[in-house]
């Protein structure tokens, strides 16, 4: 099926370098790109040099392969017991943020800034082939993701374990600059139409909100994950 696959250079190479991945099942390259493989990782058996409209045929209508698709067997999901609470560290999780792309572009984010993980909703998450590993640009064998059932749950374990829960929401008394002390934290953000869930927000230590001195007060969840992880590493640094 089409959501097992990767596909373009950054994720298949990124995959293909990690060694907690298995072994793919398919590999399909152009000839130029199968010469790339085999110049960084010897030639896989699972290789098979086609031509470009050949990839196409195995992928969605419009997925930009770049020469390169494969088929491979998903990561094997991080427990929250892994993600260490030390002083400045940073976990982020998305109450049921479904986008592909968006959540492509915050596990791009969370890897150049350096956040530990990204927790996601078993069910209300994409998953992290596709479009979004490809939005991703190979940060989905970057960083470490955690899948769970129930979110607030989560909140509960990880804040036992020292971490500090943060929720990103417009309604906050404080901004993300005045919240950030250097202290383990989760930031937590809403999906993309409706927020922070109630229960989850109920759950958090403080509701944070980014300030925006232009006067416009929305933005697309992965921009607003990018400034709050730039705000903790600012701290952080």
């Amino acid at each position: 099926m089409s959501d097992d696959w990767l596909w373009g250079w950054h994720a298949v190479e990124a995959a293909l370098s990690n060694p907690k991945r298995q072994p793919p099942m398919r590999l399909l390259a152009t000839p130029d790109r199968a010469q790339e493989i085999e110049q960084r990782f010897g030639r896989p058996k699972a290789l098979e040099v086609v031509e470009g409209a050949r990839i196409g045929q195995s992928l969605p209508p419009g997925a930009v392969h770049q020469g390169v698709a494969m088929r491979i067997p998903p990561l094997e999901d991080w427990s929250l017991e892994d993600f260490q609470p030390g002083p400045g560290a940073v976990l982020l999780m998305l109450d049921q943020v479904t986008d592909p792309q968006n959540v492509g572009a915050i596990l791009r984010s969370a890897a150049a800034f350096g956040a530990q993980g990204v927790i996601l909703q078993d069910r209300h998450a994409p998953k992290l082939t596709g479009a979004l590993a490809k939005a991703a640009v190979g940060a989905v064998d970057r960083i470490p993701t955690a899948r769970v059932t129930n979110l607030s749950r989560a909140i509960e374990t990880l804040t036992e374990r020292g971490w500090r829960a943060v929720g990103l929401a417009g309604s906050g008394q404080r901004t993300l600059d005045q919240v950030m002390d250097g202290s383990p934290v989760l930031l937590i953000m809403g999906s993309e139409g409706e927020g922070l869930r109630r229960l989850v927000a109920e759950h958090c230590d403080e509701l944070a909100r980014i300030a925006m001195p232009g006067g416009f007060e929305s933005l697309n969840v992965s921009a607003a994950a990018a400034v709050a992880l730039y705000e903790a590493t600012r701290v952080r640094l």
